[in-house]
């Protein structure tokens, strides 16, 4: 996976000329992973996408896409990706074999082929018995389904997922990532996604870029995300009111010590072994121990790391706030 089949340079998105949603970010797609921009509503991950699939131009910065310029070369673009956006796109009056039809005929793709092609769509998606009922009578889940069917009629190299299963249960959610997991595997396809869902990147993404207010703040394995965090995250509070994080920050192996809600939330290597050395240093000063928790590093823990806050959705326009409404409500149908 060595290959660049994506790549930004300063890509840039301004709104009424004051509005920053995407700030001079830089990044690199590979050849047959799968790429996730992980970060909360607002953060600038669709409007990413939007200049990725020419649907919007870039203020400032460029892009390719398997060497296409997104700005020069539209229809080039266009001809190698496909797209499976965050609201639902098929036409409810029609059944799931016209739908996809349909998507064919825009990319021009004769009716004998794409019927063909159709038909093995719906099978791997397992919606074969259903491609001649109305998408109207669709659960959330076949609805998403049939949109990654649609996605992939023209045989896409880079497929691009924006929020693909927002508001869908946790079984939905996971059978989506198996249908995700078997593009890549069986397919070899490139992905670009993105998600507000910790698991999801985690479980999906070979490399994953944190992005919050318009910016992108690291980029790495999801191991080595975790992994660099450098410990154990131990959280403990005191029943006194009074700030004792010098005091633990002397414990033998604590690295860093924040202080969050009237939590403290502390970073140390062997958090087993030093979790009872710091319940045993504040016992020694008079402090009462009220509760404790001991995990290895999360996705979280890496977003509060980078981020200085955990995962938050953030105010989005009237357009997109209803647009998003209208997702989850047609999900759980």
């Amino acid at each position: 996976m060595s290959e660049e089949i994506i790549k930004a340079e300063g890509l840039t998105k301004i709104f009424n000329k004051h509005l920053v949603a995407v700030d001079h970010v830089n990044f690199e797609v590979k050849s047959g992973e799968i790429y996730g921009f992980l970060g909360p509503n607002g953060a600038g991950k669709t409007t990413t996408i939007n200049m990725l699939i020419t649907i919007m131009k870039p203020t400032e910065g460029k892009a390719s896409v398997l060497g296409f310029d997104i700005a020069k070369q539209n229809d080039s673009v266009r001809n190698v990706i496909g797209v499976v956006p965050q609201e639902y796109t098929a036409d409810e009056d029609l059944t799931a074999l016209e739908n996809i039809l349909l998507c064919a005929d825009l990319y021009g793709i004769p009716r004998r082929v794409a019927k063909e092609r159709a038909l093995d769509l719906l099978k791997l998606v397992e919606l074969t018995d259903f491609k001649d009922k109305r998408v109207q009578t669709f659960s959330g889940g076949m609805r998403r389904r049939l949109e990654l069917a649609c996605g992939l009629i023209n045989r896409p190299k880079i497929l691009f997922l924006d929020e693909p299963t927002l508001g869908l249960d946790v079984q939905t959610r996971t059978a989506t990532w198996n249908y995700i997991r078997k593009l890549k595997k069986e397919y070899g396809m490139t992905l670009f996604m993105t998600t507000h869902y910790l698991e999801e990147a985690d479980s999906l993404c070979d490399r994953v870029a944190i992005i919050d207010h318009g910016k992108i703040v690291v980029v790495g394995t999801p191991e080595d995300l975790k992994h660099n965090l450098g410990g154990d995250i131990i959280t403990i509070g005191i029943k006194e009111d009074i700030d004792v994080s010098e005091l633990i920050s002397k414990v033998e192996n604590v690295k860093d010590v924040k202080k969050e809600n009237g939590s403290y939330r502390i970073k140390a290597e062997y958090g087993e072994v030093t979790a009872p050395f710091i319940i045993e240093t504040l016992r020694k000063k008079g402090y009462t121990v009220a509760k404790l928790s001991l995990t290895e590093p999360t996705l979280n823990e890496v977003y509060l790391e980078y981020t200085g806050k955990s995962m938050r959705d953030t105010e989005e326009s009237p357009e997109a706030f209803q647009a998003q409404r209208m997702t989850m409500r047609r999900a759980r149908q």
